[in-house]
């Protein structure tokens, strides 16, 4: 069964989506502003993990030509903001609980990229700068090409990461270089995340898709259980202790002895 996401949506959000048997793929699709993001963005990314047909067993995530994405569309810190979306001035209006529950809504669209049965790729084309950078964070893997760079651009308009940007990046490169990189704002180039942990790879641009599409055919090879437990394992080894982590190994390892009992007819 294919995925159903209406066309309106996708189109207000800047985005394309498509579904290839095992694989989809969300292309941030506004070029004429560097794929700049809005709220509409958010909650299409919201629809289409919560419509995601279960088939699918990798997301890519990527940007239509040479950048990633800008990040937040600056007209939405404009007075004017841009047209059929709530401007930030607008939400001044709104009382705390009311705000932050929008920003609840919007966080959806991210933390989804997450979830045990997929594995996401951000396959990371030029600058991806705040909700760009964030966008890459929340997938499992970033596969980056040469001239890839990231910037939390956030505290420069009085503002913080708060598209789940900063449990990621802490998990990825430490405590100490993750503040360095949020609270100077500065570029991280290719070769950096390389070697702070940020990229899984880094290719040359014109290999960049054939990278991601090797990673993704390695992903799908596997039995998808045996995938999806081992994220699960992976994910809770951050942290448990040894004794719980032992538990959930064993745990996971007889629903697979049983689920391939089944599959045998044993």
């Amino acid at each position: 069964m294919s995925t159903e996401v209406d066309p309106g949506v996708l189109e207000r959000g800047g985005l394309r989506f498509e579904e290839n048997g095992l694989v989809a793929t969300i292309t941030l699709s506004r070029p004429a502003t560097k794929n700049s993001q809005t709220p509409a963005t958010w909650h299409a990314l919201r629809i289409i993990g919560a419509s995601l047909d279960p088939a699918v067993r990798v997301v890519v995530v990527r940007g239509e030509g040479d950048v990633f994405s800008s990040g937040l569309d600056r007209r939405m810190l404009s007075a004017d903001g841009v047209e059929g979306e709530t401007a930030v001035m607008q939400l001044l209006d709104m009382p705390d609980p009311e705000m932050a529950e929008s920003i609840a809504t919007w966080q959806e669209g991210f933390t989804w990229l997450r979830r045990h049965d997929i594995i996401s790729v951000a396959s990371v084309r030029g600058p991806a700068v705040g909700a760009g950078f964030q966008l890459a964070l929340a997938c499992d893997l970033r596969v980056l090409a040469e001239d890839a760079r990231f910037a939390m651009r956030e505290p420069i308009l009085g503002l913080v990461p708060d598209l789940t940007g900063t449990k990621h990046l802490v998990d990825l490169v430490g405590y100490s270089r993750a503040l360095e990189i949020c609270a100077t704002t500065r570029w991280v180039d290719a070769d950096e995340a390389r070697d702070i942990g940020l990229a899984t790879a880094v290719v040359p641009a014109d290999e960049l898709d054939d990278a991601v599409a090797d990673l993704v055919a390695a992903l799908t090879a596997p039995i998808y259980g045996a995938v999806t437990e081992t994220k699960a394992l992976i994910q809770s080894a951050q942290h448990l202790d040894l004794e719980e982590q032992r538990l959930a190994e064993r745990e996971a390892q007889v629903r697979r002895f049983r689920e391939l009992a089944s599959l045998l007819g044993q």
